[in-house]
């Protein structure tokens, strides 16, 4: 089968390079039987490539994940974990949950020194950072059960990519650069990903030991993950640099089929992830509060919306700080939590003439958040079954970790778990004993893949990274299609702010807003932060007449959408 995908890796073709436009409309790329929206151009056009060889959307999401693993580093994965919404053309709707796993040495304390204070940095870098890995195992999964190709056939493009190298990009030569020592001081050797000069856009990655570990992959499936040499290699490296992952915890690892979160808004199915993801539960309650507004009135982005929606927010996030963690090992109220009364009382003491502090809402303290990296994709296939799948390393390039001898970095997912009650992760976001840390607990998560019907058909495929931003992300590019009759494009473009209750602040792409209405906010008493860029989404819309808008966030990342 041709894939075409080394020509793809040598020229970095893309199909999004003409992007249709309707007058004083700005859409994405259009298509009519399928379309892939990835994080970048190798891995949207690996997907396109084999929707069109007859595979399904699960099969186009085996090949964009494992693509993105080896061109997507800083994000991609084998070494992480993630969680997948899916809609087959029926209308049943499924989810899988392969979110890592605390390892089974893992204690509650087992960050804090000995005056019960965390230690800074422990949980974020380094081999004691590391969670028990769920990405092969979760796609695995998704793939046996609906997958219709090969698995061999899926994983052969990775392979080629990491073996033969492929040219990288300006983000990923930059962001190598940028952690080079880190990478260095954390191996304690040189890496495939450290280069004496400085990497170069356009530069070729050549990835050996990732390829024989894909290579095993796709011979052996799972198995060839949490067995055999390559678990070897993973246990091994985890007791050189003292952390906790053995064999043992590998060949316990199961990824969890789970049935995803349910609700409404405006007459729209929202379709999207049950914890241990915080994101689908804070999601719903945000749109059930934005019930109790007329955005369309109060106009786009203007002072009111955004009061309005920054006040929905903060009061989101305080439950999520408060109830959400795995559901195998704490009772969550989720009747109570998304129910309309509950969410009804929850928001109707908003105050729109003046911003309400954050400890009124709820007691708790954080100065700031951190910068994050986790990768979405999103996908359709000519049946109309849709995919959206979050995954994520947690920080850029997880731990830094790099497997010696197989290739891969390994995540940094243990900083999701709360330390200590009340103790921010490097988020900014604080939890309680719901989300603190236990042997093979599965740590809560802002992911948010979320689904969206309207009548009864496919409407919306929406995801993002971002860490704590993620769910506001999500969110607000909903409001943007329904209340302000956007396109998909012009919705993932739109600016973005973000607020979580704590930190008390709200913070703003800069450059993007008004000034008038930003001095306008802070007369209210919202504290503002401008931050670079927030989110990176990569959406899918789907038009009455069937046609099929697909929507990268180039103007933030180097992403693409494919599609035929």
């Amino acid at each position: 089968m041709n894939f075409r995908i080394l020509l793809l890796a040598t020229t970095l073709l893309t199909t999004h390079c003409t992007t249709p436009q309707t007058e004083q409309r700005k859409q994405g790329l259009l298509s009519q039987n399928g379309m892939v929206v990835s994080a970048h151009t190798l891995a949207s056009e690996a997907g396109k490539e084999i929707l069109q060889s007859g595979g399904n959307a699960f099969d186009a999401a085996v090949v964009t994940h494992f693509v993105l693993a080896v061109v997507y580093p800083q994000a991609g994965n084998i070494g992480g974990g993630g969680f997948a919404v899916f809609r087959f053309s029926n209308g049943d709707t499924g989810s899988l949950d392969f979110r890592e796993k605390a390892p089974l040495a893992a204690s509650t304390n087992m960050y804090l020194d000995e005056n019960g204070e965390v230690i800074q940095g422990k949980s974020l870098t380094g081999h004691l950072a590391v969670g028990v890995p769920g990405s092969v195992d979760g796609l695995y999964n998704l793939h046996s059960k609906y997958g219709q190709l090969p698995w061999s056939t899926l994983i052969q493009p990775a392979i080629d990519l990491a073996k033969n190298g492929h040219a990288i990009n300006e983000t990923l030569a930059q962001e190598l650069n940028r952690f080079k020592n880190k990478f260095l001081e954390v191996n304690q050797r040189e890496t495939v990903y450290t280069k004496v000069n400085n990497w170069q856009k356009g530069d070729t990655l050549i990835n050996a030991d990732l390829a024989k570990t894909l290579s095993t992959i796709q011979t052996q499936g799972s198995e060839g993950f949490y067995s055999g040499w390559v678990a070897e290699a993973l246990s091994k490296e985890s007791k050189k640099g003292n952390g906790l992952i053995t064999l043992e915890d590998l060949k316990k690892y199961k990824s969890k089929w789970r049935q995803p979160l349910v609700g409404t808004y405006k007459n729209r199915k929202i379709i999207t992830m049950a914890p241990p993801s915080a994101g689908g539960v804070t999601l719903l309650q945000m749109l059930q509060g934005s019930e109790q507004f007329d955005f369309k009135k109060s106009g786009h982005n203007s002072t009111a919306t955004i009061h309005q929606m920054i006040e929905i927010e903060r009061r989101g996030y305080a439950d999520r700080a408060t109830y959400l963690g795995d559901p195998d090992y704490v009772e969550i109220p989720l009747d109570k939590l998304l129910s309309s009364d509950y969410n009804k009382e929850k928001f109707s003491d908003i105050d729109l003439t003046k911003a309400t502090p954050s400890e009124h809402i709820k007691e708790g303290q954080v100065e700031v958040i951190e910068s994050m990296e986790t990768t979405h994709f999103s996908i359709l296939d000519s049946e109309g079954n849709a995919v959206a799948i979050t995954t994520t390393l947690n920080s850029y390039f997880g731990s830094k970790v790099v497997i010696e001898g197989a290739g891969f970095f390994l995540n940094n997912e243990m900083n999701d778990f709360s330390m200590k009650s009340g103790v921010p992760n490097q988020f900014g976001l604080i939890s309680t004993t719901v989300n603190s840390i236990e042997p093979e607990k599965r740590m809560l998560s802002s992911m948010t893949p979320t689904i969206v019907e309207n009548n009864d058909r496919i409407e919306m495929i929406l995801g993002t990274p971002g860490g704590s931003t993620i769910i506001t992300s999500v969110y607000q590019t909903i409001l943007n299609m329904i209340d302000h009759n956007m396109t998909m494009q012009e919705a993932v473009d739109a600016p973005k702010f973000h607020s979580q209750w704590l930190p008390d602040k709200v913070y703003f792409e800069e450059g993007k807003f008004d000034q008038t209405v930003l001095d306008s906010l802070q007369q209210m008493g919202h504290s503002i932060q401008l931050r670079e860029s927030l989110g990176k989404l990569e959406c899918i819309y789907v038009y009455e007449d069937g046609t099929i808008e697909g929507a990268p966030d180039i103007t933030r990342n180097e992403s693409a959408a494919a599609g035929f």
